[in-house]
């Protein structure tokens, strides 16, 4: 079964997606936060993120956000001109900025603007695209009404987190409405929403090539693989740590990347609080160093 880890903005940048793959593994594609257009250009930080050197030897799929075909052909220029032949489009982001601008969950009210983008990845045979989304902005009327343009696109697969886009994360995922899309997608699907532990034997149903995980896999990054929890935080942490350490400047810069790293890991609360309230490295080391001695793990 296909396994994907979802993108986190601000959590699974290339740093961590090449840590958890080198210490951890079990994951066949890392997806990347979504490069975006920004005042009117491509945002030059999402590209650094892109870079193939900072991502080589780790299974990589970048993903773009846009609101019609012209931005998406930009987005499509700019990866391509770094050397990707694979991309993913995100039309499930719930955020209101982006849904507002008709991009992520907003652009499944804009059959037209889809359309665009469908015609646009027909100019590319060279690239091999995927859709992620989501039930719809407002009902799942709108995602339904959109899948005779996703059944004619040429793609690998189309991932859905079954949340309408007003829910954000409220809720739970309506793995209902998932299978109700089954059976209207003739393009393979693959699973996303709430995944807490592998549940491969759930979905094999046909048509469902696998599972995506996100904030489940960030709080138990060991789960997909036979190792200790206590292991895997040491192995990841010390090489997250190195990297911030090397190439950050001042605690503050340093600190803020490495409590993104605990924010989301399912720990003993108080131990969490404790690493997260840290202002200094050396709290921070001491307060990591109670984390790896407790046996609560």
């Amino acid at each position: 079964m296909y396994i994907a880890f979802a993108p986190l903005q601000g959590y699974t940048d290339a740093v961590y997606r090449r840590v958890h793959h080198e210490c951890v593994g079990g994951v066949d594609e890392y997806y990347t936060p979504f490069v975006r257009i920004e005042k009117g250009e491509v945002r030059r930080k999402d590209l650094r993120d892109t870079d193939p050197v900072a991502n080589a030897g780790v299974p990589t799929v970048p993903q773009v956000i846009a609101a019609g075909g012209d931005e998406f052909a930009r987005l499509c220029d700019a990866l391509q001109g770094q050397g990707w032949g694979r991309i993913d489009l995100n039309m499930g982001c719930p955020f209101p900025m982006q849904v507002k601008a008709g991009r992520g969950s907003g652009l499944l009210q804009h059959p037209e603007h889809i359309e665009e983008i469908q015609k646009e990845m027909l100019r590319r045979p060279e690239v091999t695209f995927s859709v992620k989304m989501r039930l719809g902005q407002e009902s799942d009327e709108e995602g339904l009404a959109v899948m005779p343009i996703i059944n004619d696109m040429p793609l690998v697969h189309v991932t859905l987190h079954p949340r309408l886009g007003k829910q954000q994360y409220k809720g739970t995922a309506d793995k209902e409405a998932f299978m109700r899309f089954v059976e209207v997608c003739r393009q393979p699907m693959v699973y996303n929403g709430d995944i807490m532990e592998v549940e491969s034997g759930k979905w094999k149903a046909e048509n469902v090539k696998g599972i995506m995980f996100g904030r489940g896999l960030l709080a138990r990054p060991w789960m997909l693989v036979d190792k200790e929890p206590h292991e895997v935080i040491k192995a990841m942490h010390d090489r997250i740590y190195r990297h911030a350490t090397e190439h950050l400047c001042g605690d503050s810069q340093i600190l803020s990347r490495l409590h993104a790293f605990w924010e989301y890991l399912d720990i003993p609360h108080k131990q969490k609080k404790a690493i997260m309230k840290a202002t200094t490295l050396q709290r921070y080391c001491e307060a990591v160093a109670v984390v790896l001695r407790s046996t609560l793990l």
